[in-house]
Parts: C-alpha cells; structure tokens; sequence
C-alpha cells in the first residue's frame, strides 16, 4: 500500500486483548462488561486499492448497526469510524453458557492521503458491511516528470 501508515502495535492490542480477555472469561465483551469496565473493541476491515480507478475501498464489520448507530469523522487526515452495539433491554443473564456476540463502544481509525476531502469521502451501509470509499491519490500528488533541456 502506497500512502498508509501501518501501525502494527493496533494488531497486537487486539491480540493482546483477545488473549488477555480469554484467559479471564472466555465471554471477554460481557463478562468485562458485568464487571463493570465497558467493551472496547475494533471491528474487522478489509482495505482494497484499485489502482484503475484511483480509489481505496474500507469494508467494515457491522451487522445490526443502523446509519444512525455509526459516526464518521475526519480530523487531520485520519477518518474515524466508532459507534456502540447497545444492550438489549430485554436481556437476561440467567440461562446463558455463554455469549460470542459483542456489546459496547468501536472505533477504528485510518490515515487518509494527504489533500483528501470530507465531501471525497463516500459511505454505504448494506447487509452489516460498512463500506466507504476515497480518492487513493489525489490529482495534485500524481507525479510529473520533468525533461531536462
């Protein structure tokens, strides 16, 4: 990948967590929960350039989410992608071996090129994948080669 800063540290929290969060209770989102720490967690992604079209495509993870459950921003050239997946008022603890699936706070956040606008940036919700899309390099950083006279 031509333009992103890849920070390997991001995996290994999320290994280390799912290890740490494994050895405590094999429920890590709602035993930490229940324990009164919140559940923080990065939803999976795939990052795909296309060279042809000059685009990058980011598919996020987020089945049941509606619209209005996730915030996009960009703030000096990082687009964040955070929301909640909210406890069911009707829940009940009792009955339970346990439970795979995640309650509480995301956020994920990528380095977008330099020069790349909000109003550049296009997201869709369909079917639990989130997926937004951006200019891979912006007209001005193409290169130019220069012909020595």
């Amino acid at each position: 990948m031509r333009f992103y800063y890849y920070d390997p540290s991001t995996e290994f929290d999320r290994l280390f967590d799912d290890a740490l969060a494994a050895r405590i209770s094999p429920t890590s989102a709602v035993t930490r929960e229940n324990n009164g720490r919140e559940s923080v967690f990065r939803p999976r992604m795939d990052l795909h350039e296309n060279n042809e079209t000059n685009t990058v495509t980011a598919t996020f993870e987020l089945p049941g989410l509606k619209p209005e459950d996730i915030s996009i921003e960009i703030q000096q050239n990082r687009l964040t992608v955070s929301g909640e997946f909210k406890k069911t008022e009707s829940r009940d603890e009792a009955g339970y071996a346990f439970r795979e699936r995640r309650q509480g706070k995301f956020s994920r956040t990528l380095q977008l090129p330099i020069g790349v606008k909000s109003e550049d940036v296009k997201a869709k919700l369909e079917n639990g994948l989130l997926t937004l899309t951006f200019p891979q390099v912006i007209p001005e950083q193409q290169p130019h080669r220069i012909t020595i006279s």
